[in-house]
């Protein structure tokens, strides 16, 4: 399902999938914080929660660490996230003139060690390179996932699909029901989601919520640069890693690297 940003978001926290409300079928909660220079935001919540700095320079605050961090471009540069169980005390400081955050929120009674990712420690890799005439080379961020954070009911990553190409392809599923949420470089870009048979265009700040077992490819316009942050909640039978994706059989021989392709074929 397509949810159309029309609007900026407004400052502070903006609402767009509630585990226990609007698009409750995602099964956990995910919204934008949008912050001003010297804005502070407390929080200990009752969720687990995941704080990715999308951009701008702000201070993460818990445990009694203090850490500063700087993103100028979700496009160039691994992400900070600030990953916490329920009711651990955070706070975030806006130290730029403005700053924005993605915000990933779900039930988990376990408690775990908080901590932060630096963009050092994210794992970021090409997929698709070297085959397919690399129309589907993109970058692919995983911050955690049950590899990486076995108590956490959470996945978070992100993907920067390139300009004119494709991510999530071959068409791929997975058991979990999982949100998608767009930036375009330059920002009046757009690309096309696929959800199984349906199809919808995307903008900078939209946002689309995937079903479970419904493959998902995406293509960013020829000339822009599509980001998107993808978050996953894990279930109790099945758990997503590294190995969770089930690509669609009948497009497998394209990811062959000596697989022929027209006009070559």
């Amino acid at each position: 399902m397509l949810i159309k940003r029309e609007k900026p978001f407004a400052d502070g926290y903006n609402s767009i999938v509630e585990q226990k409300g609007q698009h409750a079928e995602m099964l956990m909660d995910f919204g934008i914080l949008k912050m001003q220079k010297n804005h502070t935001m407390t929080n200990n919540d009752d969720k687990e929660r995941a704080y990715l700095l999308i951009k701008g320079r702000v201070t993460f605050e818990w445990e009694g660490k203090r850490v500063e961090a700087y993103r100028s471009s979700c496009f160039d540069e691994n992400p900070w996230v600030l990953h916490l169980p329920a009711e651990a005390d955070v706070t975030v400081t806006c130290l730029s003139q403005e700053a924005e955050l993605a915000v990933q929120k779900k039930d988990n009674c376990k408690r775990f060690q908080s901590k932060l990712f630096t963009q050092e420690e994210c794992r970021s890799e090409q997929f698709g390179a070297g085959t397919m005439n690399e129309t589907s080379t993109r970058t692919v961020r995983t911050v955690f996932d049950a590899a990486n954070a076995p108590e956490s009911n959470m996945v978070m990553g992100e993907v920067i699909n390139h300009p004119g190409k494709w991510s999530s392809y071959p068409p791929h599923d997975h058991p979990q029901p999982e949100v998608y949420h767009f930036r375009f470089f330059p920002d009046k870009g757009f690309g096309y989601s696929g959800q199984g048979d349906e199809v919808v265009l995307v903008r900078n700040n939209d946002t689309v919520t995937i079903l479970p077992f419904l493959t998902h490819p995406q293509v960013a316009a020829p000339g822009y640069a599509m980001y998107y942050i993808w978050m996953i909640p894990h279930l109790e039978k099945a758990r997503f890693g590294p190995d969770s994706r089930n690509w669609l059989e009948e497009h497998n021989w394209v990811m062959d690297h000596k697989a022929k392709i027209w006009p070559d074929r």
